[in-house]
Parts: structure tokens; sequence; C-alpha cells
């Protein structure tokens, strides 16, 4: 539909105030925010719905602006309630930058704007798209008598006779059919394998839907599935893939006329609305997860640390009535080539995997804050205090139970490109902790690095054997050891300032990784590779091997 459309339907409450001139772009779809930069969440060709809660002052207008226009989208609408009208300095704003502007009257929802879109964008093809989209405005609301996903697959089985899911890409459910008589729920172990199909379908780049036919418990013999993605357009696949919701379908898709192809696409809409509105929920436990971590590697007083964590717990465990123990952990996504910023996605991927799988629902990870930089994501995990000493249920998580549901599809959504590694501290009682804890992850993460496999985890247990133990070796043991590996360096240094002991710790600390070693020291990757080279002659060791690299490891930390 084009833009000028929307002024030609009264009841929508639109006033334009600037941009005549682009009424003829495309409206492809539309999403409603108030983050100040919702740049993550837009694909281009959006109508862009706000009410204007980002606005702290009149600069901050060309900032959420320029946003906008550099992501493509078809126009802005500012709904009146907020600010009583439209502000100068958001029109001068879209004037400069060429975006149309509208005003919404403060009695009509954006709900309704948004139902009105979505079906003239993907619902007037589908005869049988009205029956969905004409009601989906519960979709759209809160409360008891609200809905989310479970409303539009309930529509599909009592308008269509289809029987649905929306699955995290771990398999985990995040909503089914609510009706009586549904039918059997869907078998974890199904859920996995269908999330790994849809995951291995979209790493080939084959286009969704992807027809799966599986025999598996909780499912019927030979069922038949297609899978349909819930993601972001528009951008690298890798950025969104790991983190996306699928709509999962018991029907073979093969067959069906462009009609009902047309309505699955416009439900998948309807659920990322949703998807989108629960994701920018997160931000605040996103930012008290940032804020910890800051003020934790930056060594803040205790104290001060302390003050932040009263702040969280109330919004991790509402109603608690004590402090919580915390756990961390660390997960790091790589991908070889280097060019996808892995933080984002291990970020999303540590709020669904630290969710109990059999929990149903988005509602559990509301639990978890986690904060991302660079290629890392760290999540700050509350947990409950044991009523008695040695409580097993109030132990915390581990390592091995992370991975027990999640790795075969996650296995399958890295492909042969990227690999994602996670470490898991023990808990800690309090603020003073934290630092240590943190650190411990992030030592297990890299016991994990070194082993095979796509996707690997270790808990702070597996560092026993080595890193807790070194105050224990003898100090004749820990000289005889240090020497024999790392003199023949320090020597070859001192003759040719080759830095081959720092070039050891970087590539280490990277866990091999050729290109980010490279880059950390800015390298070329042949110089990388002759430094590793020399090193490997020097000592008559393989730094391929885990054991030569745990043995330079251990070596490091001692001296």
């Amino acid at each position: 539909m084009r833009l000028r459309a929307l002024l030609d339907t009264p009841s929508l409450g639109l006033r334009l105030l600037g941009g005549e001139d682009e009424l003829d772009r495309t409206v492809r779809g539309v999403m409603t925010t108030d983050l100040r930069d919702p740049s993550r969440y837009l694909s281009g060709g959006e109508l862009v719905l706000t009410g204007l809660a980002w606005r702290r002052a009149p600069e901050d207008s060309e900032r959420f602006v320029r946003i906008l226009a550099a992501a493509g989208v078809a126009g802005l609408a500012a709904g009146e309630a907020e600010l009583g009208s439209v502000p100068d300095d958001l029109v001068a704003a879209c004037v400069r930058h060429r975006l149309p502007l509208f005003s919404v009257v403060e009695d009509v929802s954006f709900a309704s704007i948004t139902e009105h879109v979505v079906r003239q964008v993907s619902g007037e093809r589908a005869g049988d798209l009205a029956a969905v989209v004409d009601r989906h405005r519960r979709l759209m609301t809160s409360g008891p008598t609200g809905g989310g996903p479970e409303v539009v697959l309930d529509l599909l089985g009592s308008d269509l006779d289809l029987r649905a899911w929306v699955l995290s890409p771990t398999g985990r459910q995040i909503a089914g059919s609510t009706l009586a008589g549904a039918g059997p729920e869907l078998s974890a172990g199904t859920a996995a394998r269908l999330a790994g199909e849809h995951l291995a379908a979209a790493r080939s780049g084959r286009r969704g839907p992807h027809r799966v036919t599986i025999e598996a418990a909780g499912a019927p013999a030979g069922a038949t599935f297609s899978l349909f993605p819930i993601r972001h357009e528009g951008r690298d696949l890798r950025q969104t893939l790991l983190s996306d919701w699928l709509l999962a379908v018991e029907a073979d898709a093969g067959d069906w006329p462009e009609e009902r192809l047309d309505l699955l696409h416009g439900v998948t809409q309807l659920i990322a609305v949703e998807r989108d509105r629960r994701d920018a929920a997160r931000t605040v436990r996103r930012r008290l997860a940032q804020e910890v971590l800051e003020l934790v590697q930056t060594g803040a007083p205790p104290a001060e640390i302390a003050a932040r964590l009263r702040v969280a717990a109330p919004v991790l465990l509402p109603g608690l009535g004590t402090a919580p123990h915390w756990q961390i952990v660390v997960a790091r996504v790589e991908w070889e080539d280097g060019d996808v910023p892995g933080g984002p996605v291990a970020q999303s991927l540590l709020e669904e995997m630290l969710v109990d799988p059999g929990a149903f629902g988005p509602e559990p990870s509301d639990r978890i804050a986690v904060a991302h930089t660079g290629d890392e994501a760290v999540a700050l995990v509350p947990l409950p205090v044991p009523d008695e000493p040695g409580d097993a249920s109030a132990a915390g998580l581990h390592a091995d139970e992370l991975l027990s549901v999640v790795q075969e599809p996650l296995g399958r959504g890295l492909a042969d490109d990227g690999r994602l590694t996670v470490g898991v501290s023990a808990s800690v009682h309090s603020a003073e902790g934290l630092r240590g804890a943190l650190e411990e992850a992030r030592h297990a993460r890299r016991v994990a690095a070194a082993r095979p496999g796509r996707v690997c985890a270790a808990g702070h247990e597996e560092l026993a054997s080595h890193v807790l133990l070194l105050p224990f070796v003898p100090d004749d043991v820990r000289r005889a050891f240090t020497a024999r590996l790392l003199d023949p360096l320090r020597d070859y240094d001192r003759r040719h300032r080759a830095e081959l002991i720092p070039t050891l710790e970087a590539f280490l600390d990277c866990d091999g990784s050729w290109t980010r070693c490279a880059g950390r020291l800015h390298l070329h990757v042949n110089t990388l590779r002759y430094r590793v080279g020399r090193i490997e002659q020097l000592t008559g060791r393989d730094l391929s091997r885990l054991e030569d690299k745990l043995d330079f490891f251990l070596a490091l930390r001692m001296s």
C-alpha cells in the first residue's frame, strides 16, 4: 500500500504534518516503538508509530529521525497523547530528512492503525486471511483478556483447522493452541528437531516454508510440518537466525495455493509484532546488566555494585524478601570471517538458554539480565537463597544442563562457520564475589573453546584441576614447568625482539582464532602464523592440540 492511502481512511485519525511529496512511498509493515534507537528492529519500508516517550529534549528529535531515515522507513506517525501535540523540532527534523510525518489523535489507538496496515499489506490477497486479521487486535492488547501468539494460533485452529506452534531457535515452545481438543502437545524432542531442521534449511539458503517429516514421540507417525520463519528481513541472516522465532504448522504447505501461503506469512507478521514488543520490554533488564557489568569490570567499590544489585533484584525476582545469590554465565558467538558481530546474537541466545527448556511461553526469560560487549555476552542470573545449606534446588546452573537440549539445533544453525562457547561460574553471595565470578566464567568459557565442536560449555567445577589448584603447586615444580616451556621463548624474544610471549598470550586468549588474534595484535595473518610456527619449533609443542594449549596456559598463569 502507499502512504497516501492512510489519509483516505478518516477513522485512523491521521493528519499530515510534512512530506507531502513523499506520499507515494510503499508501506511494507508497521512497528510501534518508544526506543531511542530502534534501528535493530527496522528493515525498511515500515510505518513507525511512536508515543514520543523517547523525547526528553528538543535535540533528541534530530537523532531519532536520522536513525529512521537511515533505516529506510516509509513514514513516522506520532501520537498526541504524551505531549498534547507533535513538537515543532520533530516536524523540522522530518522535513530535513524528507521523512513523511503524521500526527495521531489521542482517541485512536496504535493497535487500530496496525490492524489496518497489516490488513492492507498482507491480507488483501487472501480471502480466508480476513478471518484472522479482523480479530488480531487481541494480540496487541495486554491484561488477562488480552492475547499474544496463542490468539492467532487459536484462530488458525478454529478457522482453518491447522495445528501450529511458535518455537524458539532452541526448540522451546513459546506458544501453542489453547483450544480444547486441539490434539497432543508437541514433545520437547520433536520441537528441538523442528528447530534444528529450520536452522539448517535457513543456513543452506532455502526459502521458507521448510517442509519436514518427523516420526517421533508426540508427533503422529510420519507427521509433516511446514516451518515459517518469523524474522527481521534485510540483514545478514547470521545476525538474527539464532534469535528468531519460527512458526511450525502441522501440514504440508507444498501443495497449498498462493492465498493460503499469504495467510501464513501474514500470521508471521502479526507474531513478529508481538516478538518486537517483548524484545523492547527487555531493555530495562539489559540496561541493569550492562550497568552492573561495567561497575564490576572497572573495579568499582563493592558498596556501589551492591546498590545496583538492590535495584536489579526486585526487577528480576519480584516479591523476593531477601537478597539473592548470583551466578555469572559468559557466552561468545564467533563467525569465521569475523564480519558479523557475535555479541547481540550471544545475548539473545543466553536469554533463551537460561530458561528451563520445559518452561512454556516467553515470560520466563523476563527474569534474566544479559549484557553484551564485542562478541561476548554476560548474564547476571539471580538465585533464590537456599532454605537449608546444601539445598540442591537452589544450587544454580550447570554447564552440561545448559547444552542438553539446545546443542543439536544450535549446532545446525551455526553450520560450518560459526561457534558458540559458554562458561558458567559458581554462585556468589554478595557484590564482593562478582568480579571473581566473572573471571571464573570467562576462564571456563576458554576451557570450552579449547574443545572440538560447534557448541561447547564448561563450568566452574572444571577449573579445579588447574586454575584453582595453581597456588598449591610447589614453587620448584612451578619454576621447572614454566622454565621448560617459556624460557626458550623469552630467550628468543631478548635476542630478536620477536614478541613471541605476547603473541602466545593473545593467541590463547583468542581461543586459537587466527583472524581475531591477528586483529588484536594488528598483524597480518601470515605474520601471526610465522610467529606461532616459531613458538612450536622452539618448544616442540603443537598449538592445535588441546593438551599443549593447556600446558602453555598453565605456564603463563604460573609465571
